[in-house]
């Protein structure tokens, strides 16, 4: 940078208003700025003021008495973070600063000071602290109480030392002091229940004057309040009674704060929610409105509420309108959906979809007004808009569809009508998938043919290739439409993309002659049917089947139904080699082939037959045991195998002839190994070693084996074989839980993501998937409810292609 041509005089050292820049022209800095600009940059040249020598250049500034510019220098010191060396330097400055009269540099040398030292000059510093915590003087105080919460990150004993002076700043009459300080204290004693209940104990009783401490006191005490639990004689809640106090106080954001935290409660009831649904109103008439959902227990609101669609904040707008859908009643949709109409076209798309998803939970609510509330969805669908507000109109009207069966073709038309000018390639697939699946099956499916065919004749070839699967599903169903069909898959076998003609020729090929006649069976379970096969292990197969020709055809049946992450699933010890059935053979493709291989390769297992399942390793020893045995269960249609893997975890030693007895110890012989030679030594010693008991259970017999569409693969099922009975499943800390359990019971396959239970559900559906042994599939469905109790009860019903496989499913929940 430019040199100053004008040197400072020394009489001017004790003037407050120098400037640094003072001399400096600014000709010469542009002239040198032009370095930047240079094909060739020289980066030394542009560096050369770096991090050291700008330190070095601002401690120098400690001599200016210029407020404004020492904040500047505090500021640049704590920023540039100098190295231990260079710390030295400005120590002795920021503690003389720390024991100034003025309070800013008092207060900015303590900030930085913690922020550049280490542990060592901390305790040489810590008396000083402590004085600053419990000084008059608000702002020093803070700035002390702010250091102490950074320090605890790094120095935590320390700063526990400190809990007498914050107890004391904890009663301090400023705001900002008392905010810090109970802030400060809590995180000292966050891993103390104890000490924080007493903590909250002692200040709910009136001692915190601050508005924003007080709003971390709710915090706190809500904290306490969710650990605590209910009192199981009285059935009150400790220090709801404080929480409901603060509904009073005279700062909003205190009662904001305690409002929000009453509706938080777990299993809050009426009368405890009554009161915070009462200050919430009253915030929705004032003049700085605050809007707050709590489903239908805000009916009361709703005449506020309607006033505020209008607001100028959009998210006050957002929030009213759709607490109003959730909370409306029949009546007043038809009024709702009019104030809407005006109201989606000045908001994002972000608010657009929260809408949806609330117009989608209000139809479902009320099927009778399906016909208003679908032709306002398909109105907002022809409007503009990103591809995630599109994509939740589609699932909405997909959605309302399957629940709703008489808005089946009035649905299914807006979706046609959409994909004509969609331009989401991802949106007119799955709009085509679900048009094949739902159309065949109403009243006229031959108006829907105009549609998927002008797909094929001008989108791209994703579209085209999903539009020529979608007309042979209609061609399967309708035998009257079979002709027609024919007509336009025979059109495109000329496609210039040849996903789209092997489609066309595949279908044309499967459907038969074209002739006005009945499909056959099995090409509508091709069409239809899910894929139960891993689309991974198709591949596998398939590429094997290619390296190793043979003449025989190749058979889809032999391909496994289950996969895993890591070939044989086995933990083994690093460094170590396995032998037997625990070592892989060469490249293993995934666990289930190179199980099989192993098993088929023994002469004694070669007549079992097709391998069903191979479990997960199964451990059986601890961690840091000297062997490290575990085992996986192979099971057979009428055998089991267990394989067990034993690791030696001891390189001095060598295990021989290891035996496992069922149901007994194991036996095993190893012998010493000399560590230098490596030789083993030729007195070997004989050793038993007890392993962990493990079980065959009912999850072992089932296959994982997801669908990709659970009610169709449900309706296809034979009515016949449905067990439908109701058990109670005892307490439970959560739905979840209970969930959770079923399915590990069970081991099928959660199906459309309903494994995951929304929070506060008092409710649920979980969908189940899987394969029996015998190569029987299986479908189950579950609805849990859980009282206030925590009592929860589950009715089970399940469909599967052989009764008895049905009626083994309830006895396996019977008993577990």
């Amino acid at each position: 940078m430019a040199q100053p041509l004008v040197k400072k005089d020394d009489d001017r050292d004790e003037e407050a208003d120098y400037s640094p820049f003072l001399g400096i022209e600014k000709g010469a800095v542009l002239q040198e700025a032009r370095v930047f600009n240079d094909p060739q940059l020289d980066a030394r040249r542009c560096s050369q003021v770096e991090a050291t020598e700008v330190f070095f250049a601002v401690t120098k500034l400690f001599q200016s008495r210029d407020i404004g510019l020492r904040r500047m220098v505090y500021l640049m010191i704590k920023e540039i973070s100098p190295s231990a060396d260079e710390v030295i330097i400005v120590t002795s400055s920021l503690m003389k600063d720390m024991n100034s009269r003025t309070d800013m540099y008092r207060a900015n040398a303590i900030r930085v000071l913690c922020r550049i030292t280490d542990g060592t000059l901390l305790t040489q510093i810590e008396r000083y602290l402590k004085q600053a915590i419990v000084d008059k003087n608000p702002v020093v105080a803070s700035a002390a109480l702010v250091s102490g919460i950074h320090l605890l990150q790094t120095n935590p004993e320390i700063v526990k030392r400190w809990s007498n002076e914050v107890q004391e700043a904890v009663q301090s009459r400023a705001a900002l002091v008392q905010f810090h300080a109970l802030a400060l204290l809590h995180q000292i004693r966050q891993n103390d229940r104890l000490a924080v209940s007493k903590l909250v104990t002692s200040l709910t009783k009136g001692t915190v004057r601050s508005p924003l401490a007080q709003c971390l006191l709710i915090r706190y005490t809500s904290q306490v309040i969710r650990e605590s639990g209910v009192n199981s004689q009285t059935g009150d809640r400790p220090f709801y009674d404080y929480l409901e106090g603060c509904l009073r106080h005279k700062a909003e954001m205190v009662i904001f704060e305690a409002a929000k935290a009453i509706t938080e409660l777990s299993n809050v009831s009426t009368r405890e929610l009554t009161p915070a649904i009462t200050v919430l109103q009253l915030f929705l008439s004032s003049s700085k409105p605050v809007a707050m959902t709590h489903p239908m227990a805000v009916t009361n609101c709703n005449i506020d509420m309607e006033s505020l669609i209008s607001d100028q904040n959009r998210s006050i707008a957002t929030l009213a309108i759709t607490t109003l859908l959730k909370t409306g009643n029949e009546s007043s949709v038809d009024r709702l959906m009019k104030q809407i109409t005006n109201f989606m076209s000045d908001i994002a798309d972000e608010f657009k979809i929260v809408v949806v998803e609330a117009i989608r939970s209000l139809c479902l609510k009320f099927p009778l007004k399906y016909r208003s509330l679908m032709n306002f969805l398909s109105s907002i669908l022809r409007e503009e808009g990103g591809f995630e507000y599109k994509k939740a109109i589609v699932d909405s009207i997909v959605i309302l569809i399957r629940d709703i069966p008489d808005a089946k073709e009035s649905g299914l038309l807006h979706l046609c009508e959409f994909i004509e000018d969609c331009e989401f390639t991802y949106l007119s697939t799955q709009i085509l998938h679900f048009l094949g699946n739902e159309g065949p099956k109403t009243s006229d499916p031959s108006k829907y043919i105009r549609y998927i065919y002008n797909r094929v004749i001008l989108e791209n070839a994703t579209v085209r290739a999903s539009a020529v699967s979608t007309l042979a599903k209609f061609g399967a169903v309708v035998d009257s439409l079979k002709p027609r069909v024919f007509v336009l898959l025979r059109r495109c076998l000329f496609d210039n993309d040849d996903e789209v003609r092997d489609r066309a020729t595949l279908y044309l090929n499967t459907l038969g002659d074209g002739s006005v006649s009945e499909t056959d069976k099995y090409v509508k379970e091709f069409l239809f049917g899910s894929l139960d096969i891993p689309l991974t292990n198709i591949e596998t197969s398939l590429k094997n089947y290619v390296q190793n020709p043979t003449e025989e055809p190749f058979d889809i049946s032999s391909v496994p139904k289950d996969v895993k992450s890591q070939p044989l699933a086995e933990k083994k010890a690093p460094g170590k080699k396995q032998t037997g059935l625990g070592a892989p053979p060469p490249a293993p493709t995934s666990a289930a082939d190179a199980y099989e291989r192993l098993l088929s390769a023994i002469p004694e297992f070669a007549s079992f037959g097709k391998l069903f399942k191979s479990s997960a390793p199964v451990e059986l020893t601890e961690a840091e045991t000297e062997y490290a045995v575990n085992v996986v269960k192979h099971i057979f249609d009428r055998h089991v195998v267990f394989q067990y893997n034993c690791t030696n975890t001891i390189p001095e030693q060598l295990l021989e002839n290891v035996t496992v007895i069922v149901d007994a110890s194991e036996a095993e012989e190893f012998s010493e190994v000399d560590p230098s030679t490596g030789e083993a030594e030729d007195d070997g010693v004989e050793d038993e070693y007890q392993l962990e008991d493990f079980e065959v259970a009912a999850a072992d017999y089932i296959l994982k084996v997801g669908v990709s569409n659970f009610k169709n693969a449900w309706e296809s099922m034979d009515p016949g074989t449905e067990r439908i009975d109701e058990y109670g499943l005892g307490p439970r800390e959560s739905l979840t839980e209970a969930v959770n359990a079923v399915i590990n019971l069970l081991g099928m396959q959660p199906c459309e993501g309903t494994e995951v239970v929304p929070n506060n559900s008092r409710s649920h559906t979980c969908l189940l998937s899987g394969v029996y042994i015998g190569n029987v599939k299986v479908l189950v469905r579950l609805s849990f409810g859980i009282d206030g109790t925590k009592e929860v009860a589950m009715k089970l019903a399940v469909r599967s292609e052989d009764e008895n496989v049905s009626d083994a499913i309830h006895e396996i929940v019977a008993s577990g």
